[in-house]
């Protein structure tokens, strides 16, 4: 049998979180009554012209920055002729052949090293509306009773990223699509949500024999909405495909959907291509000539970018990368560990904490004075766990000081502990006596004994050495 190569290349559209729709003063965003935010221009009435939003297309600019692109000095809108029913004109405006962002990059760091994805364009565009399917086991339209449209999001500025076909596992294209929503996260241009929808992926899937140089047929993945899924999806389609070329069938060029459940893929059409589309230039609207002052500007307004920063973090603080991948998982957790470790503490031991004891309490890091937090970590083998846990628990309150917890310190007076130890051992001879038999592991319990008689507080180092040293008398 061939061996066979994955080709994955991604469509992810993301909504822009302006105030207002992209050609229309239509107030933009997530929620509201089902059709309340729609006037004459996004309901497509005759006579009704758009004006494109400023504050969408220099967002456009500065995300096409973050993709390395080269910003077009000319770009131009064009119809997008297709008929659904959440889409009234019977077009959409979007860019087809001179788009404001093209010839990019992202570079995606990994254990094994970087990888790279080529960007082909970054567009602007106006969503549809959405239509939400009544009925049926999927709430999708394939057996569903009937379907509802709710014209709010149609007309919200939509920004269309297509990659290269540079992809060869579901697993490259996860982490891509994760550290891109990041990205865009702190760019501070959307909130990149894929449960409310203003995050959306497509997946183009082939496959070929390894040392093929061309292309084979690609099927389109639509409607994943989380980043498992569209991981799954992808190697269900891997698996069809490879399945289908292996008993001599052709695999035909369609639109598909992964059903979640059964783990597999399902048709929905036949995939279109842009002939289908009869793409022309929108008459309403002059082309885009962004000022090289204003893409300068942009430029400069892009912060440290989430890969950049994680390959920093195992420089800087010598991390793993895991550990530099996890703590960049958001801006707020990223600049809270520097502010701990730029304070004297050792920095694996810091990535600990944040990454297990911190993230477990669900706490915004941003809400936390990260000079308290360092005092609290530095004094970490002075306290007791419970003391400890308690106050990571309480470090987002306006008024937490470390100083509040660090006065309740273990207890590591041998002299102290000794008679406690003893007694514990005298309790429980036949654990001793096996103990000295051989099991080891024993050890574990009498230090669990004592701890429960301190209540947490006595000091597990010196309780360890202590019972060891009275074990072996």
């Amino acid at each position: 049998m061939p061996e066979w190569e994955p080709v994955i290349g991604l469509e992810i559209h993301v909504q822009l979180k302006t105030r207002t729709k992209m050609f229309c003063s239509c107030e933009s965003g997530f929620g509201g009554e089902p059709n309340t935010r729609t006037c004459p221009v996004c309901l497509a009435f005759p006579g009704a012209l758009p004006v494109p939003n400023e504050a969408a297309v220099e967002w456009t600019i500065k995300l096409g920055h973050a993709l390395n692109c080269r910003i077009a000095e000319r770009a131009i809108f064009h119809r997008k002729n297709y008929f659904y029913p959440d889409n009234p004109k019977g077009y959409q405006i979007s860019q087809y052949d001179e788009p404001l962002c093209v010839d990019g990059s992202f570079v995606v760091p990994g254990p094994e090293g970087d990888g790279e994805v080529g960007i082909v364009r970054a567009h602007l565009e106006e969503d549809a509306a959405k239509t939400i399917h009544v009925g049926g086991a999927t709430g999708r339209i394939v057996g569903s009773a009937h379907s509802n449209v709710d014209f709010n999001r149609g007309g919200t500025p939509l920004v269309e990223i297509v990659t290269q076909p540079d992809l060869r596992s579901a697993d490259e294209a996860k982490r891509f699509l994760q550290l891109l929503r990041q990205t865009i996260v702190e760019l501070g241009i959307s909130d990149a949500e894929m449960q409310k929808g203003t995050l959306r992926a497509d997946a183009n899937v082939s496959v070929r024999e390894v040392g093929e140089t061309g292309y084979r047929t690609r099927t389109e993945l639509k409607n994943m909405n989380s980043f498992n899924h569209i991981a799954r999806g992808i190697e269900a389609e891997l698996r069809r495909q490879i399945e289908t070329w292996e008993s001599g069938g052709q695999v035909v060029q369609e639109t598909l959907d992964y059903e979640v459940k059964s783990d597999t893929v399902t048709p929905r059409r036949r995939k279109e291509e842009a002939d289908d589309y009869r793409y022309f230039p929108e008459p309403d609207l002059v082309p885009l000539e962004p000022e090289v002052a204003v893409v300068e500007r942009l430029r400069s307004e892009v912060p440290e970018l989430p890969g950049a920063r994680i390959r920093r973090f195992e420089t800087q603080y010598e991390l793993p990368y895991y550990d530099a991948e996890v703590l960049n998982g958001s801006a707020a957790l990223a600049a809270l560990y520097e502010q701990v470790a730029l304070d004297g503490i050792d920095a694996k031991a810091a990535s600990n904490i944040l990454m297990n004891d911190f993230v477990a309490t669900g706490i915004d890091p941003a809400a936390v004075d990260g000079a308290e937090l360092a005092k609290l970590i530095a004094a970490r083998s002075t306290l007791p766990r419970e003391t400890f846990t308690r106050a990571l628990a309480e470090s987002a309150d306006p008024e937490f000081r470390a100083g509040t917890y660090l006065g309740d310190t273990l207890v590591s007076d041998a002299a102290e502990l000794e008679p406690l130890i003893e007694r514990v051992l005298a309790d429980h001879p036949s654990q001793v006596a096996a103990y000295k038999g051989g099991k080891e592991g024993l050890l574990g319990f009498f230090v669990g004994q004592v701890m429960k008689e301190t209540e947490g507080k006595a000091d597990p180092k010196v309780v360890n050495e202590l019972l060891r040293s009275k074990l072996s008398a």
